[in-house]
């Protein structure tokens, strides 16, 4: 798909040509049970969610370790050994661990990317796998280190049958590193910029004319790139010239090419990631062909939701098409609920909802909350009032605090390490009954607070590791990397998928109670106290029917304090912890809650 159309194609009539097409290409609305339709109806705010690296979690099949190649690590790259290689974790492997998950409370499945991946990348020395998805060569199929397309189809079905949804990890910013540029041979080239290198000049202000008339900008005339050489001189290397899939993504015409990102203004946007080939979302021809691509999953396959990796590298436009033409399609499947949320990866709540704004992205991942969540329980910040501060910015996203309520929220990932690290990283010495209540404070404040939760795989089970990217992502199956076999654990459990390990106990009994009151999950959220230090932070949940108020504590001793709730709010039953049966006075009850601890009342009054 790579002809270029006769004009530009701007604003609005882009977007209803893109929903025009999507809605031409959906498929007759299939036959589902009422189980199923009800899950699809079920709200965002509903779900639990576990985010999982496939690789790192159940060896389901042996025979798929290799992913069908054959030769050393370098070839397959599968080494349980290295922590930057496949380790043989799969979707049969997963699926047969749904009970577990089921057990804990987890509600939606978050995967890391499952297409086909560039096996092995990285210069001699160097290199690493593909074991978390993200350097993706075949959009259309699952790759074999993981299974099958079958295979995927069965584990979204067994999902759905326990009531479970499923949200897959999608990439559009780049695919993995194949394009090459000739003045670069070690594919170490530099981010040119448009000033010194316009799309106007071939090699520079000083260069040969070219592509005249055309910028770049979304809405250029993209017939009007007749060469690829006004930054660097683009080529695919002999026998990769159809390695990626579909097939217009093997036309370098369809990437920036300036080299790799300097991670600041147009580079953020227009480089390389790391090397990986940067794609040109400014045209019309790459919008619809994700369109169709990401359109194809939820239609084969019914899945019920997409993360957007790397969502604040792509240019705003492509997000107002995409986004809208993808909800369409989720609809015309009977999936009214479909959850996107992007990756932005910038702790301030107003960049966040900018991309909500601007963007018109429908939510993204609230890591302002996470960085509020771990200042609190490793005192490295200042008290609950950060919290306070930030929910009062709720109303600033698209949407307003009906959106905020959507965004899903976590205590760390696999990027910036688990929270277990980034506890210990500012409190080496904590004992391990304080780390355990300090772990667990974390989880309550995502899974009790505002938004979704997303709980990080393996942390139920109380891992922490050394630090952050493959330091964070450990096997949840008897491992034989040694960084991993040494870690502190939190809590008391058994070696793997341990459902009385003290971590998975805690989890579970909070996703109990935010399951059993639906004020948890959709209520509006009043900050009541706000300690400036280490201590209480009180939130209300209100809806028609009463209200539920949920109280941290983030200090080391145990607090008593008086909140102010309701007036109507009199008798109260406690859901977690031990809460007074009745108010002190109308307007005010008083509440005891332990060190580092948590409780949640109920009043129904």
């Amino acid at each position: 798909m790579t002809g270029s159309v006769k004009r530009p194609i701007r604003g609005r009539a882009f977007v209803a040509c893109a929903l025009l097409a999507t809605l031409a290409a959906a498929p007759a609305l299939a036959q589902t049970t009422p189980a199923l339709q009800a899950l699809r109806e079920r709200p965002a705010e509903d779900e639990v969610i576990y985010f999982v690296l496939p690789d790192r979690f159940a060896d389901g099949d042996a025979a798929n370790n290799l992913g069908g190649l054959s030769g050393d690590r370098l070839a397959t790259g599968y080494d349980p050994t290295d922590p930057g290689f496949y380790h043989g974790g799969d979707l049969r492997g997963l699926m047969g661990k749904l009970d577990y998950l089921q057990g804990m409370g987890v509600t939606a499945l978050w995967l890391a990317p499952v297409f086909e991946n560039k096996p092995v990348q990285g210069p001699p020395g160097h290199q690493s796998s593909a074991y978390h998805g993200y350097w993706i060569t075949d959009f259309t199929r699952v790759d074999p280190h993981f299974g099958t397309n079958d295979d995927f189809r069965a584990l979204v079905d067994a999902a759905h049958a326990r009531g479970m949804k499923v949200y897959l990890d999608i990439v559009i910013n780049h695919t993995a590193d194949v394009i090459q540029y000739r003045e670069c041979p070690q594919n170490d080239c530099g981010y040119r910029w448009k000033g010194d290198y316009p799309y106007s000049r071939r090699g520079g202000l000083t260069g040969e004319a070219i592509n005249e008339g055309f910028t770049g900008a979304p809405g250029s005339d993209f017939s009007r790139m007749t060469s690829l050489d006004y930054a660097y001189t683009p080529y695919v290397p002999a026998g990769e010239e159809t390695r990626k899939k579909p097939d217009w993504l093997n036309d370098p015409a369809n990437y920036h090419n300036r080299g790799n990102s300097a991670w600041y203004s147009e580079a953020r946007m227009d480089g390389d990631f790391a090397g990986l080939d940067d794609l040109f979302t400014e045209k019309p021809d790459v919008v619809q062909g994700f369109i169709d691509v990401y359109g194809a999953w939820i239609d084969d396959y019914g899945i019920d939701g997409y993360r957007i990796d790397t969502a604040r590298h792509v240019n705003p436009e492509f997000w107002q098409v995409f986004s809208p033409a993808i909800l369409e399609r989720a609809r015309a499947k009977g999936i009214p609920n479909f959850h996107i949320f992007g990756e932005t990866y910038d702790f301030t709540s107003g960049t966040a909802a900018m991309h909500t704004v601007v963007d018109g992205l429908p939510t993204v991942l609230d890591f302002a909350y996470q960085r509020v969540v771990q200042n609190l329980v490793t005192g490295k910040g200042g008290g609950p009032a950060d919290m306070g501060y930030l929910l009062m910015e709720d109303p600033i996203y698209a949407g307003g605090e009906a959106t905020a309520r959507k965004l899903p929220t976590f205590t760390g990932n696999h990027d910036m390490g688990r929270i277990g690290h980034l506890i210990l990283k500012d409190m080496p010495d904590v004992s391990d009954a304080e780390l355990l209540d300090r772990a667990a404070l974390a989880h309550a404040l995502v899974i009790l607070g505002r938004g979704v939760p997303v709980i990080y795989y393996g942390d139920e089970q109380g891992f922490t590791g050394d630090g952050d990217d493959r330091r964070a992502r450990q096997d949840m199956f008897e491992t034989r990397v040694g960084s991993y076999a040494d870690d502190r654990r939190i809590g008391a459990a058994s070696e793997t998928f341990d459902a009385n390990a003290d971590m998975y106990r805690r989890i579970a009994e909070m996703t109990r109670a935010r399951a059993a009151d639906a004020r948890l999950r959709h209520g509006r959220v009043v900050t009541r106290t706000a300690d400036q230090e280490p201590g209480i932070l009180a939130l209300s949940r209100l809806d028609d029917d009463g209200e539920t108020l949920v109280v941290f504590n983030t200090s080391t001793e145990a607090r008593d304090v008086n909140v102010a709730v309701e007036l109507g709010s009199a008798q109260w039953r406690a859901l977690l912890g031990q809460c007074p049966a009745r108010s002190s006075a109308p307007g005010s009850v008083s509440v005891s809650v332990p060190a580092l601890g948590y409780i949640v009342c109920v009043s129904e009054g």
